[in-house]
């Protein structure tokens, strides 16, 4: 049984492979970002507000998100605040929203939703403007000469720069924070308990068959647009921290 469930369950697998690069890139890039900002002005409260504004189409997506799907479950919301805020430990909060106490499943979607929501504005944008689909199935069947002469070809797209901007802040700013997954936990173990009653009640037979493939699938279906995000992620980390590296060297500052 636990094999058939392994074998079965193979996205998950490939969404954790492309998930935990992208956290790891993503602060990467916050941090070499900000460093930038901050050597070019000298000024820490203009390095918020710049920082802020160049991601302010994910961070409006992310509340949003939250937002909507609270108030689609029935949780009361307060205010929506998308103004970029210096907390007392030094992190820079780029918005929240306000929202009474709920039980585990509601406050976990309500958490995970800018997660999906960036990852369907990705799908469109890269799917529609982009065209990152065609160009992962090239890589995907090992059409390489095919692949890379469309890597040469996309900047030609029209408003391709535009629409790289708007893919690489959303997929940057679609990571549920540590307070969007508090609830986790909690429903985790709450599913948990739920899949062992099924399978100890003889239905383990039944979820191989007719729910672990379609799960699958939707994980695969994640698993890819992850793959884009971390992949829009590592053709600006390059760049970036040779711009780092370069102003460290004419100005003479360091970062840790």
């Amino acid at each position: 049984m636990l094999a058939s469930l392994t074998a079965s369950l193979d996205g998950l697998f490939w969404f954790g492979a492309m998930l935990i690069p992208l956290v790891f890139l993503q602060r990467f890039l916050h941090r070499e970002l900000q460093a930038v900002l901050y050597m070019l002005t000298r000024h820490e409260a203009v390095t918020q507000g710049l920082f802020a504004l160049l991601f302010f189409p994910g961070v409006f997506l992310h509340e949003v998100s939250h937002y909507v799907v609270a108030r689609v479950l029935g949780v009361r919301t307060g205010r929506l605040s998308l103004l970029p805020q210096a907390l007392d430990d030094g992190r820079l909060r780029l918005g929240y929203v306000e929202m009474a106490a709920s039980d585990p499943v509601r406050a976990t979607l309500i958490g995970a939703a800018p997660l999906f929501s960036g990852l369907l504005a990705l799908a469109w944008i890269g799917g529609r403007h982009l065209y990152l689909f065609p160009l992962w199935a090239m890589l995907r069947e090992g059409q390489y000469s095919l692949f890379f002469r469309g890597l040469r070809l996309l900047p030609g797209v029209a408003d391709f720069w535009l629409w790289f901007y708007l893919a690489f802040v959303i997929s940057s700013m679609m990571l549920p924070s540590a307070s969007d997954r508090y609830a986790w936990r909690t429903f985790g173990l709450l599913l948990l308990a739920l899949l062992a009653v099924a399978v100890l009640a003889g239905g383990g037979d039944w979820l191989l068959l007719y729910l672990a493939p379609p799960f699958n699938t939707f994980l695969r279906t994640l698993a890819i647009l992850l793959f884009l995000s971390v992949a829009l992620h590592l053709a600006l980390a390059f760049p970036i921290a040779a711009l780092r590296w370069a102003l460290s060297r004419l100005t003479g500052m360091r970062f840790q």
